[in-house]
């Protein structure tokens, strides 16, 4: 089965996901109570909301989303949303406002190394930190203290509208149990697969990746549940646990 085939499925599954979730539009106009925006991927639209998803991507290193959702609530109430505010609070009112998300002081002085490049070598600008071709700003991500691959490519996928495929925990273990990758292989191993077989579609990409989270956290999970797998027809790792059954 190909990569395109597995996408099908899984959106057949589930739907579309609504991601990058922009939680300052909840509730509003074609947003759910969370701020996802099912079936559109024009967000985010502006400075503020492509910032939005930055501070997402970073916030949720080692950590689940409902955890960074209440940290990006407390930055709201706190009239911390901004990359100003943020860069001009004192040091112990962000930490109480990151807190939840975890490791709050390391997630701290990321932010703090991602405000000071876009100041340093973008005027303070998202818009020309993101104008940099796909490569350039990819690259221009990785060399900030404390983003990896995984993140930088959250942040070109998800707040710059560039089609750059995002590996993480859930990509590996899926897809090294369908038997399409191996699961012990680099990490731009795997993304260059994912882009060499994929359109290269900013939507697709997108979706893509929020459904194999989707499918990692409520379906092949640590101890799977196959038997409610949209893939296990054409499944490695469920055919030979069949066979031990």
């Amino acid at each position: 089965m190909s990569l395109l085939e597995v996408y099908r499925h899984l959106l057949n599954r589930f739907g579309t996901q609504g991601w990058w979730p922009v939680s300052s539009l909840a509730g509003g106009a074609g947003f759910d109570e969370r701020g996802y925006h099912r079936g559109d991927y024009t967000y985010p639209r502006d400075e503020a909301q492509r910032f939005e998803v930055v501070l997402g991507a970073i916030l949720t290193q080692n950590t689940a989303w409902r955890n960074v959702e209440m940290a990006l609530g407390n930055l709201k109430g706190a009239g911390l949303l901004s990359p100003d505010a943020i860069y001009g609070a004192p040091e112990e009112k962000l930490l109480v406002c990151l807190r939840p998300a975890g490791y709050f002081r390391v997630k701290a002085r990321r932010l703090r190394a991602f405000l000071d490049h876009r100041s340093q070598f973008y005027n303070g600008s998202l818009e020309s930190l993101f104008s940099l071709p796909q490569e350039e700003l990819r690259e221009a991500l990785l060399g900030i203290n404390g983003i990896g691959p995984e993140t930088a490519d959250s942040i070109v996928l998800y707040a710059a509208h560039r089609p750059s495929f995002v590996i993480d925990a859930y990509t590996r273990r899926t897809f090294g149990r369908l038997g399409l990758l191996d699961p012990g292989a680099g990490y731009e191993d795997l993304r260059s697969l994912f882009e060499a077989e994929l359109p290269e579609e900013e939507g697709l990409y997108n979706e893509f990746h929020a459904l194999i989270v989707r499918h990692g956290k409520e379906v092949c999970r640590k101890i799977p549940h196959c038997t409610i797998c949209p893939l296990r027809d054409i499944c490695t790792y469920y055919r030979k646990r069949a066979k031990q059954l």
